[in-house]
């Protein structure tokens, strides 16, 4: 086991398992602000300790961009629970022809490995995990990205009863700006601020939105710059986080919506059928209907 203080973090990998520096550079995409991997001279990082991604092609990117940034023979650690990706680290490894060591602690799996790998193989599986332009959706987007190769169901359900708006308005969650693009086909809308905690969606989104009246904040929704006084605001709101449903976090988004909107302005929004938001909309909004259900989805206007 590789026992020092890692400099360089990608993710918040368990400090129980990995000593961290206070002053740690970050490299996660979900942590606004953060440096980008793909960003850095190739070979230029003294270590660096990932709690690796879960989904398939977002990890091995992650892994691969990791080696290739990773000056030869530096300390790398990569991790995750096992049932998120930590038992197929190893292969991943395997595969991008990087020895390591593995380990168990904690119900995580841990890989100690050394800067260095097969290039070509490096080159390929930053490849398939890079951005792409899906030809389906007419959109660019990226592995990682939230519903990253469809147009969520929630998001289309809304897409179908969402009228022409008009005014400024937000995109709370904006993803790879599938609403944003509707939105902005209405000629009356004057602004619109498209928000996301993933770096990579607003860089999709930023490809598929070339509009003069978009302008693009990677930030968290419920930290964000204040917004005020606008005349719409539309959402998908998220309702799960890191992997667990968290009702409380679609419930933050409501009421920064509520917060964010001028007397009279609108919030548009679809959820899951079972989750309970009439409850936190009633008491924000001067009115709140459901103006759909299908699909096991509701679609809200609440109005302000």
């Amino acid at each position: 086991m590789i026992r020092m203080e890692f400099v360089n973090i990608y993710g918040a990998p368990p400090p129980d398992l990995v000593e961290v520096s206070a002053t740690a550079m970050q490299f996660s995409p979900l942590v606004p602000g953060a440096a980008d991997l793909a960003a850095l001279p190739e070979a230029s990082l003294e270590s660096l300790a990932m709690l690796a991604p879960p989904g398939t092609l977002e990890r091995r990117y992650a892994l691969a961009q990791a080696l290739r940034r990773l000056a030869p023979g530096a300390p790398f650690m990569a991790l995750a629970p096992k049932d998120k990706g930590g038992a197929r680290i190893a292969g991943d490894l395997t595969a991008l022809g990087c020895p390591y060591l593995e380990t168990a602690r904690r119900h995580h799996r841990l890989c100690v490995a050394k800067g260095g790998g097969d290039p070509a193989a490096i080159a390929t599986l930053i490849e398939e995990g890079g951005p792409r332009f899906l030809q389906n959706l007419g959109l660019w987007s990226q592995p990682g990205v939230f519903s990253w190769d469809r147009i969520d169901p929630g998001s289309a359900a809304l897409l179908h009863h969402l009228p022409a708006l008009s005014g400024a308005g937000a995109d709370f969650g904006c993803g790879i700006g599938a609403l944003a693009r509707d939105v902005l086909r209405s000629s009356s809308v004057v602004s619109l601020a498209l928000l996301d905690i993933d770096r990579r969606a607003i860089d999709m989104a930023k490809r598929n939105i070339v509009d003069p009246r978009a302008r693009f904040q990677w930030a968290d929704v419920l930290k964000a710059d204040t917004l005020a006084g606008l005349d719409f605001v539309v959402m998908n709101p998220p309702f799960h986080e890191g992997g667990v449903e968290n009702q409380a976090l679609g419930q933050s988004f409501i009421r920064r919506a509520a917060a964010s909107l001028r007397t009279g302005g609108v919030c548009w929004l679809t959820a899951n059928r079972h989750l309970p938001y009439e409850a936190i909309l009633k008491p924000l909004f001067r009115h709140a209907s459901v103006v759909a259900e299908t699909n096991g989805y509701k679609i809200f206007q609440a109005r302000k």
